[in-house]
C-alpha cells in the first residue's frame, strides 16, 4: 500500500538549505585557490623553460647554478602538484558530501555518518592544499632572496682584470 510523504515542513527546508551553504562556499574557495595553483604553477614553467634555454650556451659556473634552479624549481612544482591534489580532491569530497545531503535523509545514521565523514575529508584536504600552498610560497621567497642576494654580490665584487 502506498503511503504518501508528508510535504517537509518550512524549519526542515531552512536546515537542509543552511547545511548546502557551507559546501557551496567551500567550492568556491576551493575554485579560486586551483586558480591561484595553476597561474603559479604557470610561472614556475615559464621559469624551467627560460633556465633550459640559457643551459644551452652556459659556461661551466653557469651551467651549475642552472642545475640548481631547475632542481629548485622542480621541487616547488611537486609541491604546487601537491596543492592542486589535495584541493580536487576536497572539492570531489564537498561533491559526495552535498550528493549525500541531497540523495539520503539526515535522519538515517548511516547517511550523516557518510556525509560527516566526506565533508571532513574536504576540510582535511583543503587545510592540506593549503598548507602545500604556503611551503611553495616560502619556498619562492627564498628563491626570490637568493636571486637578490646572487645579484648583490656580482654587483659589488671587484672587477677582475683581464690577462
Amino acid at each position: 500500500m502506498f503511503t504518501p510523504t508528508p510535504p517537509l515542513a518550512p524549519d526542515d527546508v531552512a536546515h537542509v538549505i543552511q547545511t548546502a551553504l557551507a559546501p557551496a562556499f567551500l567550492l568556491t574557495a576551493l575554485a579560486t585557490l586551483l586558480n591561484v595553483f595553476s597561474t603559479r604553477l604557470g610561472r614556475v614553467a615559464d621559469k624551467v623553460d627560460a633556465a633550459s634555454s640559457r643551459l644551452q650556451g652556459a659556461g661551466v659556473g653557469e651551467t651549475r647554478r642552472l642545475a640548481r634552479q631547475l632542481a629548485y624549481l622542480r621541487r616547488r612544482s611537486f609541491v604546487l602538484d601537491a596543492a592542486v591534489v589535495l584541493a580536487s580532491a576536497g572539492a570531489i569530497m564537498t561533491g559526495v558530501a552535498v550528493l549525500t545531503l541531497y540523495v539520503g535523509t539526515l535522519r538515517e545514521a548511516a547517511t550523516a555518518s557518510l556525509l560527516f565523514g566526506c565533508f571532513g575529508v574536504a576540510l582535511v584536504c583543503t587545510v592540506a592544499a593549503i598548507a602545500a600552498f604556503l611551503c611553495e610560497i616560502l619556498m619562492a621567497g627564498r628563491g626570490v632572496r637568493d636571486e637578490v642576494d646572487r645579484q648583490t654580490q656580482r654587483a659589488t665584487e671587484p672587477e677582475r682584470s683581464v690577462p
